[in-house]
């Protein structure tokens, strides 16, 4: 925002309530005690740091991952005050780091726009660490505070003089609150620095993971910055598509906050590529800002094409699928008083940022189409292409409605549907071929399993529109046995089965269909992966077999190469058995397959997630799309990867 605040004290910093709730419920401040939790305390702490790049005091900050797995967050910002807090008696950062609720962004002038948890977000840091370690660099000196399970252990004071403003701060997150894991990964921090980045022009993000060297004792180090910001984020989305425009770029601002858009659209079949955010916090439910988006795109889009003569009397309005397809956007809203829905902020609830987005992008969206009226026809030719499919695919898409449960009819005739009716108790297994499929229907429990077997390698819906991808009569049947619809008809609470699970040969034709149908399930239901209803099942590789045994009882199951070397090692005479190799499920008797994969008390299923959006997006793209050159690049660059090769 344009005006600084004239001042930034103890006097700034007030205090809601105390920190003792924060170790009995962890989850309801950072969403979890697994690794999302354990990765949203780093987060926490960056964001404080991007609230002062925000306010124009900082435009560095470096995040390192120590070997011993704290992290440190170092700022060139202000720094943190440390004068007596007027109401608290105490240094103003043992406020900050101990008390919930204290910060800089209750109505005071520290801040006037700002992400993270609004105050709650350090001192919750700090109450989930075994140890946190505060330096701060302000007024020509430096000081210390040591933190002990969110107490204060060490006082605040001076250490040195301090050429440099700023705040560090380390953390060792506590083993007894992230029970599953406490060790960090690399790349979903890089994710999400990456994205910020994005979303602060010019904002120098450097992340260092000192458990990783090169040969040169060099610890593994990236810099995330982007001189231009969010169009640099729309053109990182539509790397390897073809595109159809320059990206377009336009902003606005008014007493509620400002708002920056940019936007490109490529010949994909993607509408999965919008993203908006608020303070920099991902809005993955969306919110009144993407609202007022999606209504100025499809009327501005349809206004034109009806005043060009793009769009024909007889012709319907092109709907809000038919203008998005294709495109991706950024939506960044940075507000004073950002209203979220939910503990999670992923929507966001202010009223007034409507009219703002809206109007911004019917001006902005408007001028350029008008001004470049050849790219604007490619766009516009793009939407009415979605159109005409979307009006040629209405039938197809009326043939996979959900119908009534009871009315088996309605059902592919492949299915072997389950007896329950209840959602939340069935799963359904997606198997390729007949012989796999024949196997699955007499391994499973009926009560609450359902088989369907599809034949052959689905349609790649990643190169298809949506009315070719319709007229698949296996998609067909998927849509249908599933039951949430697609599209806009697409309704979550109408999922027959809470497990959806792919089940394929454990070989290279195998992996192929389920990229596919991972395609598919992300096209087309990707709230389906969102709400964890999709897993991929792990049928075993090898089976270790007595030698020259009569019976057929397999001793060991083994899951991947490096298992099957280390199972036989076990053993002083691996000599004594045989190896088989399962190439297909079909290959498996029911009960082996029961036994191995379809079991609940004994199986392994793969749940599906997407924790970077970004990065998901890009790869399905890449990989699946219309583009041979960057799959050729993805293919040489992971090739020496592969150890093992089944043709």
């Amino acid at each position: 925002m344009a005006n600084k605040p004239d001042h930034y004290d103890g006097s700034d910093i007030q205090v809601l309530e105390g920190l003792e709730a924060v170790r009995k419920r962890p989850g309801m401040y950072i969403g979890s005690t697994g690794p999302r939790g354990l990765h949203h305390l780093v987060y926490e702490v960056v964001d404080n740091s991007v609230d002062e790049a925000l306010a124009g005091y900082c435009d560095t900050i470096k995040v390192t991952i120590h070997p011993d797995n704290s992290v440190s967050c170092e700022d060139n910002g202000r720094g943190i005050p440390v004068d007596k807090h007027p109401k608290e008696k105490i240094p103003t950062v043992e406020v900050v780091l101990t008390i919930l609720h204290a910060g800089g962004k209750f109505g005071g002038e520290g801040y006037k726009v700002s992400g993270g948890l609004h105050g709650v977000g350090v001192s919750v840091v700090n109450a989930l660490s075994t140890k946190v370690e505060v330096q701060v660099r302000r007024d020509g000196k430096e000081y210390a505070i040591d933190f002990d399970h969110g107490k204060t252990k060490t006082k605040l004071h001076e250490i040195g003089s301090a050429k440099t403003t700023g705040t560090t701060v380390t953390f060792w997150p506590d083993p007894d609150i992230f029970t599953e894991t406490t060790i960090y990964d690399y790349d979903t921090l890089a994710a999400r620095f990456r994205e910020m980045a994005f979303l602060n022009r010019g904002l120098k993000i450097i992340l260092t993971d000192e458990r990783i060297t090169d040969a040169d004792g060099n610890p593994r180090t990236e810099v995330f910055q982007a001189m231009g910001g969010i169009v640099d984020f729309v053109k990182f989305l539509n790397e390897g598509k073809e595109t159809l425009n320059k990206p377009i770029y336009f902003e606005a601002e008014n007493a509620d906050g400002t708002v920056e858009v940019a936007l490109q659209w490529s010949s994909s079949y993607s509408t999965n590529s919008v993203m908006a955010f608020a303070n920099n916090i991902n809005t993955h439910e969306g919110g009144t800002h993407m609202d007022g988006f999606k209504q100025a795109i499809t009327r501005t889009i349809n206004d034109y094409a009806r005043a060009k003569g793009l769009l024909k009397e007889k012709d319907s309005n092109l709907s809000g699928e038919d203008a998005r397809e294709g495109l991706a956007a950024i939506i960044s809203v940075k507000l004073h008083d950002p209203q979220f829905e939910g503990q999670t902020k992923t929507k966001l609830g202010n009223t007034e940022i409507r009219p703002l987005v809206q109007n911004a992008v019917a001006q902005g969206l408007g001028e350029y189409l008008e001004e470049n009226p050849t790219p604007a026809k490619r766009i516009i030719g793009k939407a009415t292409q979605a159109l005409k499919a979307r009006e040629a695919a209405r039938k197809a898409r009326e043939m996979t409605r959900r119908k009534n449960v009871l009315d088996s009819f309605s059902m592919p005739g492949k299915l072997a549907d389950c007896a329950s009716k209840d959602a939340s108790q069935s799963e359904i297994f997606i198997v390729e071929g007949d012989s796999a499929g024949g196997s699955a229907k007499q391994a499973r429990d009926r009560k609450f399993q359902a088989i369907l077997p599809l034949r052959g390698k689905i349609l790649n819906v990643e190169r298809a529109g949506l009315h070719r991808s319709l007229s698949s009569e296996t998609i067909s049947s998927l849509i249908t046995a599933i039951g949430t619809n697609i599209g806009e008809d697409f309704d979550a609470e109408k999922a027959r089965y809470h497990r959806i699970i792919i089940m394929t040969d454990a070989d290279v034709d195998g992996a192929h269909i389920r990229c596919l149908l991972l395609t598919f399930f992300y096209r087309y239901m990707p709230e389906l992966i969102n709400l964890g209803y999709i897993y991929i099942a792990q049928p075993p590789i090898f089976g270790l077999k007595k030698k020259n045994s009569r019976s057929p009882k397999v001793e060991r199951y083994i899951y991947d190469e490096k298992a099957l070397s280390a199972t036989l090692a076990e053993y002083d005479d691996p000599g004594k058995f045989d190896v088989q190799r399962y190439k297909g499920l079909g290959e498996m008797d029911p009960e082996q397959l029961w036994e191995t994969t379809m079991e609940p008390a004994t199986r392994t299923l793969l749940q599906v997630n997407i924790d970077d959006a970004v990065e998901a997006e890009r790869v399905v793209s890449e990989l699946m799309g219309e583009q041979v050159e960057p799959r050729k690049e993805f293919i040489q660059k992971h090739a020496r990867d592969v150890r093992f090769l089944d043709i």
